[in-house]
């Protein structure tokens, strides 16, 4: 069948006006800087890289580091920060290629690239040891620091950490990226951000219009689309569970009962193999609680901090 040419004309007409109206440019960086950087001070070169971290408290006081989860940024402690920076120093930074941490010149966003900069971060802010909180994958690297790092280490937080396999994503593969997220690149609706936020969540009312707009314009900065394709691309899980074992530090598992990203389910996976574990289940809170219920889902991170609440498992109401 012959097409015809004035046809052919009509369909790049109607592909490059969708082009047009679709095409997602980046947000410019002075912008960002105005609206998410409280202060120059807070870029701050590590390994070879500019990150963007934050060191509130006093200097002399035991040291928290909170690791954000995949396509988020370190505004996702702010409240517990807030809350926490009396009594200890709380330090939080986008990983590279997330937020306004600029990407890795090599690209490489492995687990062990990352375990190098925090060990860095750390060496640069003259933190010898810490307590470790992190989301997600940002749990998956506090327990894999703590395993390789164990003298670093004072206690672990675990909000909803990932690590073990699931569907398409197996132990010694790295997943394949389909084509349709590696369009992000080019065209990112905020109503598809949207629809990835709301599953974080129990209650979807808590995704507020200045949250959703932190995700998108931080998605949106100078090379954070292309360093989150790579990141996905390039997770090489092991199977946790000889790992996990030899983490001696006191750790807290803090899940939400409504998780729809990492179901709670996945807290047994983890108790059973860290010897020294407690795990809280909070009810009616999702993926982020320090998100959904600041006030609440602190209590019993605080309790752990003191030393209390060790050593078993829990609901909190």
């Amino acid at each position: 069948m012959r097409v015809s040419f004035p046809l052919v004309l009509g369909l790049a007409a109607v592909l490059g006006v969708g082009a047009y109206w679709l095409w997602t440019p980046d947000r410019r960086e002075d912008v960002l800087h105005a609206k998410y950087l409280r202060a120059p001070s807070d870029l701050i070169a590590v390994s070879g890289i500019r990150l963007h971290v934050r060191d509130d408290g006093p200097r002399g006081a035991p040291a928290i580091v909170m690791l954000h989860g995949f396509g988020s940024s370190l505004h996702t402690f702010e409240s517990w920060a807030e809350a926490l920076k009396s009594e200890y120093r709380v330090v939080r930074f986008d990983v590279p290629g997330t937020g306004l941490s600029g990407p890795d010149p090599d690209g490489d966003y492995s687990d062990a690239r990352t375990l190098e900069i925090l060990a860095a971060l750390m060496d640069v802010l003259h933190i010898d040891r810490a307590t470790l909180v992190g989301n997600s994958m940002g749990g998956r690297f506090a327990w894999l620091f703590a395993a390789k790092f164990p003298g670093r280490v004072d206690r672990l937080v675990l909000i909803a950490p990932d690590g073990f396999e699931s569907h398409g994503m197996e132990y010694g593969k790295t997943p394949e990226v389909p084509a349709m997220v590696q369009l992000m690149r080019y065209v990112l609706p905020k109503p598809l951000v949207r629809m990835n936020l709301v599953p974080a969540y129990a209650d979807p009312e808590k995704l507020t219009d200045a949250t959703l707009d932190r995700y998108y314009d931080l998605l949106l900065a100078p090379g954070a689309r292309a360093a989150t394709i790579a990141r996905m691309g390039q997770v090489l899980l092991q199977d946790p569970a000889p790992i996990l074992r030899t983490i001696a530090a006191p750790t807290l598992l803090l899940w939400g009962r409504e998780d729809r990203m990492i179901p709670v389910s996945n807290a047994m996976d983890y108790a059973k193999n860290l010897p020294n574990s407690t795990t809280v289940v909070l009810p009616d809170l999702g993926h982020v609680p320090f998100e959904e219920d600041p006030e609440r889902s602190l209590v019993p991170v605080r309790a752990f901090l003191a030393g209390r609440g060790q050593n078993g498992s829990a609901a909190s109401g």
